[in-house]
């Protein structure tokens, strides 16, 4: 039974779709004005992670994920480069996608552009002025009045008259109040505009969300995600507006994956403390990137350090040595390990827990593979299959292990170095075998023996 943490709540909920097996989820993506940093990786994983596990319990999902193609740093960054919006968008997008297949993350069904949703956007200002939760004062803006919505602060438990303590309107703003935030913007000398029954403008970053998750989900849908920095007031906005304009309940649960850290803060561009998720992939391999990221539970938030990789590199060069010499054949036995792993996922996607039990495989993996070798591996088949679910251990072992070699060490030599030295082994000439193994290992290269077989990695 699938629990989760409903930020909505602040509590674990038992999940259940709101129509039969099929699960509807949306989540808040890029701004592409650059390229994508480490904390955005951080919550495309993790909803790559929910995504594998619902499909493998069974659901039927719809998974949105959208694109935010227009707003002030785009333009900014835009004009920065002596470029169009429209250029700078495409060309960031095509490099997200290419981080994502790196990492393994599975392409969302729909990836709705904010720009392609206009029109859905002047309807659903237009019901919200209707109905009275939304202002034009003249000047080309419209405004939402947040002090309407009387749930306002539901999420983020914050309150209003907390918020007004300290808040005031800009000179250049037409609020009746200064929480009351913008829904539609109207036209600056030199930014791109559209059409609208308030003048030319462009849309506000809020009604974006709640007019594409709606257009390709419905009014009411089950799960809404993120990261943890959007819960206010991103997603409260989105509440307001998409609940006053339908008279329904938005989204039934809501989920926030924690950030990355460097040392103590959160990992951002506004911080310039950021790392590029491609700047990590030229000194690490994407696995062990996701690895990090699987490894610590989704709502927690991690530390990046050099530290951090290396142990993640570490578990996975123990896993690849269970893996390593035994045949890839299909999973069978370890089902006590699949009851806990489920346990373990079922409980808010818990992949600490998990993990450890795939730490639990390998040491039963590597006690039978000299006794057992056709149980360890079917055993080791198993562990690909759990491991699979988290987007890890789908590579062949060796390729791992020596990975990065190209460019350092000639493994043709390396492997006829290793036939020699089985050859001085086979001779008992162990001076011979000694004097290889030196200059093996002053190549930066680690042999490992096994029974009746010697492999090699470079070394860390």
């Amino acid at each position: 039974m699938l629990t989760i943490y409903n930020t909505l709540s602040k509590t674990k909920e038992v999940f259940k779709p709101l129509e039969g097996n099929k699960v509807r989820m949306y989540v808040c993506g890029m701004t592409v004005y650059d390229f994508c940093h480490l904390g955005h990786g951080r919550s495309m994983v993790a909803f790559d992670l929910v995504t594998r596990w619902l499909r493998y319990s069974g659901y039927d999902l719809t998974y949105v994920r959208n694109i935010t193609d227009i707003d002030d740093k785009i333009i900014n960054r835009a004009n920065e480069n002596g470029e169009s919006f429209d250029a700078l968008t495409a060309r960031m997008i095509d490099a997200m996608h290419e981080d994502e297949r790196r990492l393994n993350i599975l392409p969302p069904d729909l990836e709705p552009r904010a720009t392609d949703h206009i029109a859905g956007m002047h309807a659903m200002i237009q019901t919200l002025i209707d109905k009275g939760y939304a202002y034009a004062p003249g000047n080309g803006d419209v405004y939402y009045r947040v002090g309407k919505f009387v749930g306002y602060g539901k999420l983020s438990r914050k309150k209003i008259e907390d918020l007004r303590i300290g808040a005031r309107i800009e000179v250049d703003e037409a609020k009746q109040d200064p929480l009351d935030f913008v829904l539609w913007k109207g036209v600056k000398p030199g930014e791109p505009s559209w059409e609208s029954p308030w003048g030319p403008g462009r849309p506000g970053w809020h009604i974006e969300c709640s007019v594409m998750s709606t257009c390709c989900l419905g009014e009411s849908f089950d799960i809404h995600g993120g990261g943890n920095d959007l819960e206010f007031p991103h997603h409260e906005n989105e509440i307001a507006q998409s609940e006053a304009a339908t008279g329904k309940q938005y989204a039934n649960s809501w989920m926030h994956c924690g950030m990355i850290r460097i040392n103590g803060e959160k990992m951002s561009k506004s911080l310039n403390n950021f790392f590029t998720i491609r700047d990590v992939l030229d000194k690490y391999h994407p696995e062990v990137v996701r690895y990090l990221l699987v490894s610590s539970h989704y709502r927690s938030s991690i530390n990046y350090s050099e530290d951090s990789l290396r142990e993640s590199k570490g578990a996975l060069e123990r896993f690849y040595h269970a893996l390593r010499g035994l045949p890839r054949v299909e999973a069978k036995g370890g089902e006590a390990y699949v009851e806990r792993f489920t346990v373990a996922m079922n409980d808010d996607f818990g992949t600490p827990e998990a993990c450890a039990v795939l730490f639990d495989l390998v040491r039963e993996i590597n006690r039978l593979r000299e006794a057992e070798p056709e149980v360890a591996a079917g055993l080791a088949g198993r562990l690909r299959e759990l491991a699979g679910l988290l987007g890890v251990l789908q590579l062949e072992a060796d390729d791992f292990l020596r990975a990065g070699a190209e460019g350092k060490v000639d493994a043709a030599e390396v492997e006829a170095l290793i036939q020699a030295r089985l050859q001085a082994r086979a001779d008992k000439n162990w001076a011979e075998s000694d004097r290889i193994r030196d200059q093996i290992t002053a190549m930066g290269v680690v042999l490992e023996d096994s029974k009746g077989a010697t492999t090699w990695r470079l070394a860390d």
